[in-house]
């Protein structure tokens, strides 16, 4: 009962803290200031706030994205969507920011299939500009360094099984894939 109770105090003051910031940004300069849900669901209700309006506001909000994109939980996509974002952050305008935040919303199984072309996205991610080229650079790679025979069909699950590596009729021709 006391953790509910403290959970609850913490969720008001996070509220009024948030509409309190929302009320200044508004009224210092309404443009630079855009409001998102954050780590993982469009769905909840607590937001991120996204600052352009000077360096300080654009170096935190870097630095989380950065964060975000290293520190998924998920190898494959720490390795790739971070060294993606640490390359192109410093580029990217308000509309390329809003679409990173929705590919690092998205849930890392499905991401990875789709960035790995192992499935097709749904047509609100193949759309997203940050999607596109996150994936294209990952079909680049592959197609650099690896053998047609040791990939996945599309479609098809990339790992299949450790025992792979028995060569031989339907078995493949190099690697344990």
């Amino acid at each position: 009962m006391v953790m509910g109770s403290f959970r609850n105090a913490a969720i008001n003051v996070f509220r009024v803290i948030n509409s309190n910031k929302a009320t200044i940004a508004a009224s210092t300069n309404p443009l630079h200031t855009l409001r998102f849900t954050p780590f993982s669901s469009h769905t909840q209700n607590q937001t991120l706030e996204i600052d352009l309006s000077n360096e300080e506001s654009k170096r935190r909000l870097f630095n989380q994205l950065l964060y975000r994109s290293k520190q998924r939980g998920f190898l494959e996509l720490d390795l790739v969507l971070g060294k993606w974002v640490e390359d192109n952050i410093h580029s990217l305008d308000e509309i390329r920011i809003k679409a990173l935040i929705h590919v690092l919303d998205l849930e890392n199984p499905d991401l990875w299939k789709w960035i790995s072309g192992q499935e097709q996205p749904p047509e609100s991610v193949s759309t997203n500009p940050v999607f596109a080229a996150v994936r294209e650079r990952v079909m680049k790679n592959l197609d650099n360094h690896s053998a047609p025979e040791v990939r996945a069909t599309p479609g098809q699950p990339w790992v299949r099984g450790w025992d792979d590596i028995k060569k031989g009729q339907g078995g493949p021709v190099s690697g344990n894939q």
